[in-house]
């Protein structure tokens, strides 16, 4: 099979269109021919050099998929060769091919294209296991997400927003519009606006890390918890500890990628029970920016780089 490969790190082009060879599914794996993958964020650190696969998994990118089953590993029960999923990999999405473990399946809903099932796997277990299941967001209350247009972000907006939470989104001014359109109720230009003075937030959801650290905790209400999932505005920050204390908060930090497989696929199971109704019911739906061929995935990294999407870039096959 063709994948497309890290030769060696660096700037977008040197991702390469190479044969690899084929994937076999081992006990309690599924082998997926891959419709279509997604670009995150983690894939470009990945490029860079900086985010190294797990042992085991294929050395290029991809953290999810869809496709359709066309092999069995031993001992999987509740799926089927032909089966049309999406998938939470490790992994080796860049790819014609790919490997993911049976538990880490979810059904591609009846509204939704088989290709665009590709944008929802991540973020759906990351704002599932971020936003709810650890802050334990409510209805009625104020939920913040930065980085709003990212897939990440236009998928929190939609499930917050579902689950009856009110939703601030920051996002660049051009990207309001769309926000709106989510079902965000306020948005927060970053370039000219502190959210700090605008928001109260029972919930926070940050991608940034340092930069942004001082000021969510003063966005923070009593009781309020914040939870990083990047590090896009660096990794070290100092902090009075006693404004966090005074409030009653907390935070959290966590990634997807890293987890046991066992912890993601109690992820997956709760996605399947809470989310996928609201998908299926297209309450929550993804956002796909454009969708590019796999074999253009260099121009897809420049893409995610500059900021110049609202929602997700696919790669098609």
């Amino acid at each position: 099979m063709y994948a497309m490969t890290l030769p060696t790190f660096g700037d977008p082009d040197v991702l390469t269109w190479a044969e690899v060879d084929d994937p076999v599914p081992g006990p309690g794996e599924v082998l997926i021919e891959v419709a279509a993958t997604a670009v995150n964020r983690a894939d470009l650190l990945q490029r860079q050099g900086k985010y190294p696969a797990p042992p085991g998994s294929p050395a290029w990118p991809g953290l999810e998929c869809s496709g359709r089953i066309i092999g069995l590993g031993a001992g999987v029960t509740g799926w089927h060769v032909g089966d049309e999923v999406c998938a939470l990999l490790p992994g080796g999405g860049y790819a014609e091919k790919v490997v993911a473990d049976a538990g880490l399946l979810l059904p591609v809903p009846g509204n939704v294209e088989l290709a665009d099932a590709a944008a929802l796997p991540e973020v759906a277990a990351t704002v599932w296991s971020n936003v709810f299941a650890l802050a334990g967001l409510k209805a009625g209350e104020q939920f913040l997400v930065h980085g709003g247009a990212s897939g990440i972000g236009t998928f929190a907006i939609q499930l917050a927003k579902a689950w009856g939470a009110k939703v601030a989104a920051t996002a660049s001014a051009a990207k309001h519009d769309a926000l709106r359109a989510l079902g965000a109720d306020l948005t927060i230009d970053y370039r000219s606006e502190e959210f700090e003075d605008l928001v109260s937030a029972d919930v926070i959801l940050d991608i940034m890390g340092a930069s942004y650290l001082e000021r969510n905790i003063e966005a923070l209400a009593p009781g309020g918890r914040l939870t990083m999932i990047g590090t896009q505005g660096g990794v070290k920050a100092e902090f009075d500890l006693r404004r966090l204390m005074a409030k009653r908060a907390w935070i959290a930090a966590t990634t997807l990628r890293a987890r046991p497989v066992e912890n993601k696929r109690e992820i997956i199971a709760e996605v399947r029970e809470q989310v996928w109704p609201l998908v299926e019911a297209g309450k929550v739906l993804p956002v796909i920016d454009r969708r590019l061929p796999l074999t253009e995935a260099a121009e897809a990294h420049r893409v995610v780089e500059a900021n110049a999407h609202v929602g997700k870039v696919l790669l098609t096959l």
